[in-house]
């Protein structure tokens, strides 16, 4: 008897994939933009969207300046994650191989390595906080939430991590759609049993905040939502078929990940602005923390919901990783390399969970200070893709000596000065290793580290600006060329 096509897919989805680095041909492109939903609304559906209430309340707004700084910094955010979407499917590659076009091919290795450390350190930021959060589980259980129980409880979460990372495309897609479902039924649930600690008067009463301090909560929650996935938006989307309507890629990504987020931002204000003590211990555990509101018989379904929707995102993230570290210069199989990183993601967990004892600050030093060149690259990959009539050479894209260049000076010059910008225009106070930022506030008339503008991290919006306008400026002529040129016959000059 002959294997349905459904067969023949669930036979698919348990191997390894074997695509890296290499363009994904039209026989095995499939779906359509809104399947683009469920590995976007999985990622992102993590309870840690509820701590972000807490995070914003911590910039010293109020409800409201909150709750409009988090809706414009998670939907714009998500939005530049849905324009870099496109190039996946007119290009069929990764997202750090299509940056060659503005890069050069080994010019991009630049960006390639930074692409890589932001993806390996939110895996490992997910990772730990799925750890910890069960161990509070089980100690109010009683069942002990001790070393032993973490060591438990980070080897389970990192197998599930690196397995789906490992096996890749197919099996992600499934277990996103999994992780999808089941979370969102808990979490509605979780909402439902702790709706009785939101006290309306506590939360209206908070005082609100001065400008500068509204900014830096909007800039945060881009950092913390869009401008951490913006560099692996299209490795999902290159499976589509190129006839894909790129307004379908646009706003599937968009919605799919703003929705969950958007919902558990409102109701994780209401909890931290109702209650202080909840306020701080967040800062401390942002997920277990979140236990002290339930009754005992939903523990562990919560524990549940919040191991999923963090396993959800950490492995999108070792999936990119791998993809960023190939890109890089890595002369390994993709599995491989999504291995590696996992290796490195459990080893940063251990650090996290066993001896980091601020993670809050740790957390955002690490979000602004990557935010930063992460957004000068997304500066210039919208730019070179709004100047861009045409799809791109995919053969061209592996040839250092065809039309998109070895090392391009221009664009790494810009991604340089655009980063020591945005460096000194952003503050931490919080993370020690991050004092030296800051440099440019003073002589800049803002007021030096101290002032009002110290926190408002403006680098992360100057870096993006720059970028992008500067690649429009500049970048003008280079892609005429390119595009002016004849398609490049197969298999021609060397390929990386």
């Amino acid at each position: 008897m002959a294997d349905t096509p459904d067969d023949r897919a669930t036979a698919r989805q348990l191997q390894v994939e074997t695509h890296g680095l290499d363009v994904i041909a039209d026989a095995e492109r499939k779906g359509a933009p809104r399947t683009l939903f469920w590995p976007w609304f999985g990622a992102n559906v993590s309870v840690l969207g509820l701590s972000y209430g807490s995070f914003a309340l911590g910039f010293g707004i109020s409800f409201w300046q909150a709750l409009v700084s988090g809706v414009l910094g998670i939907v714009f955010s998500f939005l530049l994650c849905g324009f870099i979407a496109v190039a996946g499917k007119r290009g069929s590659a990764p997202t750090m191989v299509l940056s060659r076009a503005a890069y050069g091919v080994r010019g991009n290795r630049l960006p390639s390595v930074i692409s890589w450390v932001l993806t390996v350190g939110w895996e490992t930021v997910l990772c730990a906080l799925a750890t910890m959060a069960t161990a509070t589980v089980f100690e109010r259980l009683g069942w002990g939430g001790g070393t032993g129980t973490k060591v438990v409880a980070l080897v389970v979460v990192g197998a599930l991590t690196v397995v789906g990372g490992v096996m890749g495309f197919d099996l992600i897609m499934r277990l996103q759609t999994v992780i999808t479902v089941v979370t969102g039924v808990l979490t509605v649930v979780y909402v439902a049993l702790v709706a009785d600690h939101i006290h309306w008067s506590t939360v209206s009463a908070i005082p609100s905040g001065s400008v500068q301090q509204f900014i830096g909560a909007l800039v945060f929650m881009m950092t913390g939502f869009g401008l951490g996935w913006v560099n692996a938006a299209a490795d999902y989307s290159r499976y589509l078929p190129r006839g894909s309507s790129g307004r379908g890629v646009i706003g599937w990504t968009t919605f799919g990940a703003s929705v969950a987020p958007l919902l558990l931002l409102v109701f994780g204000l209401l909890l931290a602005g109702s209650s202080s003590k909840l306020d701080t211990a967040v800062a401390a555990d942002p997920i277990g923390a979140l236990t002290t509101l339930l009754p005992t018989w939903f523990l562990v379904p919560f524990a549940v919901v919040a191991v999923l929707g963090l396993v959800g995102g950490a492995v999108l993230d070792i999936y990119s990783s791998g993809l960023a570290l190939l890109s890089a210069g890595l002369r390994v199989p993709r599995y491989v390399a999504a291995f590696v990183d996992g290796v490195l993601m459990i080893a940063g967990s251990v650090y996290i969970v066993f001896f980091a004892d601020d993670f809050l600050g740790q957390f955002m030093g690490f979000l602004t200070t990557l935010g930063v060149p992460i957004a000068a690259w997304c500066g210039i990959m919208l730019a070179d893709l709004l100047l861009r009539r045409r799809d791109y050479d995919e053969g061209d894209l592996y040839r250092p000596a065809g039309r998109y260049g070895d090392v391009l000076p221009v664009p790494l010059l810009l991604t340089l000065g655009a980063t020591a910008l945005g460096w000194g225009l952003v503050t931490n106070s919080a993370a020690d290793w991050l004092t030296w930022q800051g440099y440019l506030l003073e002589p800049f008339g803002l007021g030096g580290k101290s002032g009002a503008w110290a926190y408002a991290n403006l680098g992360v919006l100057a870096a993006l600006a720059l970028g992008f306008l500067g690649t429009l400026a500049l970048g003008r002529a280079r892609v005429r060329d390119q595009e002016a040129q004849a398609p490049s016959p197969a298999g021609e000059g060397a390929v990386v």
